[in-house]
């Protein structure tokens, strides 16, 4: 039986009928007796829903103890599992797998009848069907004078039986649009399920099999399985404490308590899913897994909750739900936007929340428990503001639309009124009643003309072509070390205009070697051989450096032959091992002598410490501690040093500083980080006190002080100049010693010798940019930062300080963009507040990951301006099809309105604009969205957030464009008979047949939009529009496809398309003005942009000399409200009017407030109120009203935040 099915089931089917403590979990499996375990599933969950002093209590009672548990699982505390297939099987079978079955994707019909609720659709559709309906009715009375010359030519040529192609047409061509847009919808869902899925294999978790570690993926997790859980770790699956040392463990996703739990394995064992390791490291015994896990039980929760809500399209009930269960749900409503419902841009992801295989593992399952924090202690957890593209596209398109209604309308008005004016007042007919279906025939025919125009205006393709690019890039990111997890950094990357990034690993290889070493009073340039240094301390050396690591560091042979041995685990501990190697000693038989389980007590690595200490009982019972660490640090604690005999000798705070002088600075200066290893021996009678640590390690004796080196990427030098050539400031935040970090700044380039530079220890840091009273000043940071190239010994905070300063300053006209680099778990912070967080796939940890934006699966600095060139090639993607969208647009909606002001009848039909319609949104926004990004992309300065959308180069080729194409068809349409010598379209009766007039002007117009389409493909007025188009292959095929389709639709489109065949010679002049394109690009791109004053008040962006972080909350309500107007499905259509208010209502706050990046701000109280913008039907704009109310901030409350 497939057991991820019926385990889902079972657990949907608990969730009803069981109270919380007290849910048995798949009854079938309890009846089974465990599958010949000596435990079942039942008992287990049972264990798991108990915490601290009961827990202990139950497995004392039923088990002896965690020993007991573990054999009747069938497993071993120090070997684990035998790793035999048949066993794992067997262990799935009865417990179940580690994966939680995800939610069903939408079916292409689902997405079908989305599309279909587009309202303009809706009506266009309504429409047709009238004007078929009414085609079929031939009035009474075959005396057609009574009605005027009005059905005059109906007949001719026997066309009148074809009257209902046309309304036909229009619903075929509705049908069209309706499967394309689903197509992409589809794979563009498609396309995130595989990027969830390849998030998913990234994801593995330390097991111990048959007594060797090994990493496999997270879903290979079995109950019965030993893990090793570390620093930094996201736990996959529940279970219980075997061994720990100094394990603290970050809850808050589950009960929404921020302080660090402890654990222990004689208070508190058990450990659960998406909670973090935040300290200590230790091994657990998996006890349920998937859907049986704690985090699975509430997924499974979440799941029943939304099946029944099903109906009523109530995301906010789910909210509420997950709140209640203290979820670490993150897909519903997260600071990010959660990776499953990415689409933000068309607002599709109504009910998407869960809509990606949602595994056990971390990369999803809590993001810090932001939802809870929020609700329960309104932490300060940014809200990421909205992408800066997608809120000026989303203002533009709002624009666009507003314009094409009114538009439409006076279309509609104008050609009805001329029709009665000329109809019953000129030639003063009286309304009869068997002429009604004629007259209404006339109506319902310039109502499909209004509706037309208003589908040409509505540039629907807009959030299509940023989907599109968006997708596009992220497919191709994967290929260049970059996998996206929120889409929208992948364009915010292209804004950025400040980077920074760690020292160890991303900037250098973080294959650390010693170099260097100070022991028994001598400096060794090179290692030194063995006879060279005193065997006593020689012994302590290597039990130090053996012993005082985590076990999971080690060297392993290389992989081929004469390679570089490979470091497994902490690479700055590989190292120090690596030095023990050197001198030719062996840590293995020191290891196996004292193994982890009798180790005293460890004090574990953190930021805070900056040093590692462990303690073990000697033979004779007393003990000894040995301590690593930054060597300023530790020899502040040493009052003793090893000398040339291996005698300790005091050592005074004046050795120390003649030690930084003569030892550790020159060291530093070349680059490498200086490590102090020293131990003590402590008395066994009376037993030290443990906990406190500051009087345990102190008084050390220093046995060495070591120079690690780790040599700068040779990439990396190369990539820091190509980010400043393209105005990004690099910036390195480093937890190493100064002149370390200084030396490492020069050889990447990132600081030169005769700059204006700053660089900062992180004391020296929080000095400056505090007050009196020890607060943080903005003014403050505002002096530091332009100039701060280095900051080192920097704790997680002062970098979270720093991108905050940097994002929150006014100082500069352009908010700074700033992207974060980080791998360790407390940079979780930093990573969530920057614009961009960076999160490094090899060394970093899952809780820096679940932080981050993009992953670097190279941890490579240049991986990073690879990002940016993508960023910024998505950025100019949508500016080429918003230049091209923009110039049909303008054309289409003027040729459609004075053509039917003038000559009573648009120049273009219904079918044919519904064509133009596909071919510029659809395919020019998948041609133009995917160029590829060039290295010219890094020449030029950030946007800036403020920027308009369309700069003045792109209105000046947009205005020229549109003047050439509206004298080229006016032409045509005024004196176009006489030039081709064929009889006039105009003024045609109704049904008459498609005439080769029309047809000329209708052929052209899509003729000039194709080379108009190769224009477009560059928007800073190069000349060569051709250069690389070869290189992008989907570009030629749609071009080429349009004009095969566009040959086929006029020589044989007939009646439905309104065309009539042309000979050679007309096509050839319609495709002469065509080219003619081309040449007119060459000729506006000589006027330069800024000798039209004109266009000055056309850039449609933001009023610059806004305050970034004054702006009222009301805005991201805005955004979002205008994004609903633009959502294509969900609104039923008869709520249209209620659209149209909202949209005036927009449109005003839009005046008043202009800008649209919202300060941070929380949006969980926002959430109802969207919700009622988003399902009530009563008008909108009430709710939008409240909504912006509840939102802005108080006077005084400078920043944003809304206060509850």
């Amino acid at each position: 039986m497939s057991t991820t099915g019926t385990m889902g089931e079972m657990a949907n089917s608990t969730v009803e009928f069981y109270p919380k403590g007290t849910r048995g979990g798949g009854r079938e499996d309890g009846n089974r007796g465990g599958g010949d375990f000596g435990v079942t599933l039942k008992e287990l969950r049972e264990l798991m829903e108990l915490r601290g002093g009961e827990a202990m209590q139950k497995i004392q009672d039923s088990y002896g103890d965690t020993e007991g548990l573990c054999q009747r699982l069938q497993s071993s505390t120090t070997d684990g599992l035998s790793g035999d297939p048949t066993d794992l099987e067997r262990r799935c079978q009865t417990f179940g797998q580690n994966f939680i079955p995800p939610k069903k994707p939408k079916t292409f019909l689902e997405l079908v009848w989305e599309a279909l609720q587009d309202v303009t659709l809706i009506i266009l559709e309504i429409a047709a069907i009238i004007s078929l309906a009414l085609s079929f009715y031939q009035p009474p009375g075959e005396d057609s004078e009574l009605c005027g010359n009005v059905a005059a030519g109906a007949e001719d040529e026997g066309e009148g039986e074809a009257n209902w192609i046309e309304g036909a047409a229009i619903l075929l061509s509705v049908a069209c649009v309706v499967l394309v847009t689903a197509f992409n919808d589809w794979s563009k869902e498609k396309q995130f399920r595989g990027l969830q899925s390849r998030i998913e294999q990234e994801q593995k978790f330390t097991v111990v099999r048959k007594g060797n570690v090994i990493q496999i993926p997270v879903a290979d997790m079995v109950v019965g399985d030993m893990a090793q859980v570390k620093y930094g770790d996201l736990l996959p699956a529940d279970g219980i404490l075997i061994q720990g040392n100094d394990l603290k463990i970050d809850e808050s996703s589950l009960t929404g308590e921020s302080d660090h739990v402890r654990k222990s394995v004689e208070k508190d064992p058990m450990l659960l899913s998406g909670t973090h390791v935040m300290e200590g490291s230790g091994r657990m015994l998996v006890t349920a897994v998937g859907v049986n896990s704690q985090t699975g039980i509430i997924f499974t929760l979440l799941g029943a909750g939304e099946v029944e809500e099903d109906g009523k399209e109530k995301k906010e009930d789910n909210t509420q739900l997950l709140i209640s269960t203290d979820a670490s749900y993150s897909t519903v409503t997260n600071g990010k936007q959660p990776d499953g419902t990415v689409e933000n841009n068309q607002n599709k992801a109504k009910k998407q929340d869960g809509g990606v295989a949602m595994e056990m593992q971390p990369l999803k399952s809590a993001e810090g428990g932001e939802v809870e924090d929020r609700e329960k202690k309104k932490t300060n957890v940014p809200k990421k503001e909205k992408s800066v593209l997608q809120g000026k596209l989303t203002k533009l398109a709002v624009q666009i639309g507003k314009a094409g209604l009114v538009m439409s309308a006076i279309t509609v008005i104008i050609l009805v009124l001329y029709f009665v004016i000329d109809t019953f007042v000129v030639e003063g007919h009286a309304w009869v009643t068997e002429c009604t279906p004629v007259y209404i025939q006339y109506f319902v025919k310039f109502f499909i003309i209004g509706v037309t125009v208003l589908v040409v205006a509505v540039p629907e393709g807009l959030p299509l072509a940023v989907t599109i690019s968006l997708a596009y890039s992220v497919k191709k990111m994967m290929k260049d070390n970059n996998l996206v997890r929120h889409l929208d950094a992948c364009e915010t990357m292209g804004n950025a205009t400040a980077i920074c990034s760690d020292k160890t690993g991303t900037l250098t290889t973080n294959r650390m070697t010693v170099v260097q070493a100070y022991v028994g009073d001598v400096h060794h340039r090179l290692i030194p051989d063995p006879g060279q240094v005193n065997p006593r301390t020689l012994d302590l050396l290597v039990h130090a450096i053996s012993i005082n690591s985590a076990y999971t560091s080690k060297i392993l042979p290389p992989d081929v032959e004469g390679g570089l041995a490979k470091q497994v685990g902490n690479k700055t501990e590989c190292g120090l091992l690596g030095f023990v190697l050197d001198l030719q000693q062996d840590y293995t038989p020191v290891r196996e002598q004292i193994p982890e389980e009798r180790l005293y007590k460890v004090y574990t690595f953190n930021s805070v410490r900056k040093s590692m200490s462990t303690v073990i009982k000697l033979p004779d019972g007393s003990f000894r501690l040995y301590s690593k660490g930054a060597s300023e640090i530790m020899l502040k604690k040493c009052s003793y040093i090893l000398d040339a005999n291996g005698e300790p000798r005091s050592f005074r705070p004046r050795d120390r500083d003649e030690m930084v002088k003569q030892v550790i600075e020159p060291m530093a200066c070349e680059g490498l980080r200086t490590i102090c290893i020293a131990y003590r021996d402590l008395p066994s009678n009376p037993e030290p006190d443990w906990e406190n640590e500051a009087e345990i390690v102190t008084e050390l004796t220093c046995i060495t002080v070591v120079g690690i080196e780790d040599p700068v990427r040779p990439e990396v030098p190369e990539a820091i100049r190509k980010c400043q050539r393209a105005g990004i400031t690099v910036r390195m935040v480093t937890g190493d010693n100064i002149n370390t970090a200084r030396a490492i700044a020069a050889k990447c380039g990132i600081i030169h010798p005769g700059d204006d530079f700053i660089c900062l220890e992180g004391k020296d840091f929080n000095r400056r940019i505090r007050n009196e009273k020890g607060e943080i000043e903005q003014e403050r940071i505002d002096k530091i930062w332009p100039k701060l190239r280095v900051l080192a010994r920097s704790s997680p905070t002062d970098k979270h300080t720093l991108v905050k300063g940097i994002i929150d300053s006014s100082i500069v006209e352009q908010r700074q963009v700033v992207a974060v680099t980080g791998d360790g778990t407390n940079d979780g912070p930093a990573l969530k507040k920057a614009d961009v967080g960076f999160a490094m796939g090899i060394a970093g940890t899952d809780v820096a990951k679940e932080a981050s934006d993009i992953i670097l699966t190279d941890d490579n600095f240049s991986s990073i301006v690879k990002a940016v060139m993508w960023g910024r090639n998505v950025y100019d993607s949508i500016s080429k099809f918003l230049q091209f969208q923009l110039t049909v647009n303008v054309v289409a909606v003027i040729v459609a309105f004075t053509g039917a002001c003038i000559t009573q009848d648009s120049p273009l039909k219904a079918v044919q604009m519904l064509w133009v319609n596909l071919i510029m949104d659809t395919f020019a926004s998948l041609a133009l969205a995917t160029e590829p990004p060039t290295e010219a992309l890094l020449l030029r300065k950030p946007y800036g957030r403020n920027n308009p959308l369309i700069s003045l180069t792109m209105m000046k080729n947009i205005l020229g464009h549109g003047v050439y194409q509206l004298v080229i068809i006016f032409t045509l349409l005024f004196i176009g008979e006489h030039m081709f010598n064929i009889d006039s379209g105009r003024n045609a009766p109704l049904h008459s047949p498609p005439s080769e007039h029309y047809t000329i002007i209708f052929n052209t117009f899509v003729l000039m939009q194709l080379f108009n389409e190769i224009n477009a493909r560059k928007i800073h007025g190069e000349r060569n529009v051709f250069d690389g188009i070869f290189s992008n292959p989907i570009f030629c095929s749609i071009v080429l496809g349009t004009f095969a389709v566009q040959i086929v639709i006029v020589q044989w489109g007939g009646k439905p398309f309104s065309c009539a065949p042309l000979n050679v010679e007309q096509w050839l002049w319609c495709l002469f003005v065509g080219v003619g394109e081309l040449l007119w690009g060459q000729v506006i791109a000589t006027v330069p942009a800024e000798r039209l004053p004109c266009l000055k008040e056309a850039g449609l962006g933001l009023e610059p000399g806004e305050e970034e972080g004054e702006e009222l909350a009301e805005d991201e309500e805005e955004i979002d409200c205008a994004e609903r107007e633009l959502r294509r499905g969900q609104i039923l259509w008869f709520r249209g009017l209620n659209r149209i208010q909202t949209q005036m209502e927009v449109v005003s706050t839009f005046k008043r407030s202009g800008s649209f990046q919202g300060a941070v701000r929380r949006r969980s109280s926002v959430l109802s109120q969207l919700h009622d913008v988003n399902t009530i039907s009563t008008p909108s704009h009430v709710a939008l009203s409240t909504a912006t109310a509840n939102t802005s901030p108080a006077p005084g409350n400078a920043s944003g935040e809304s206060i509850p």
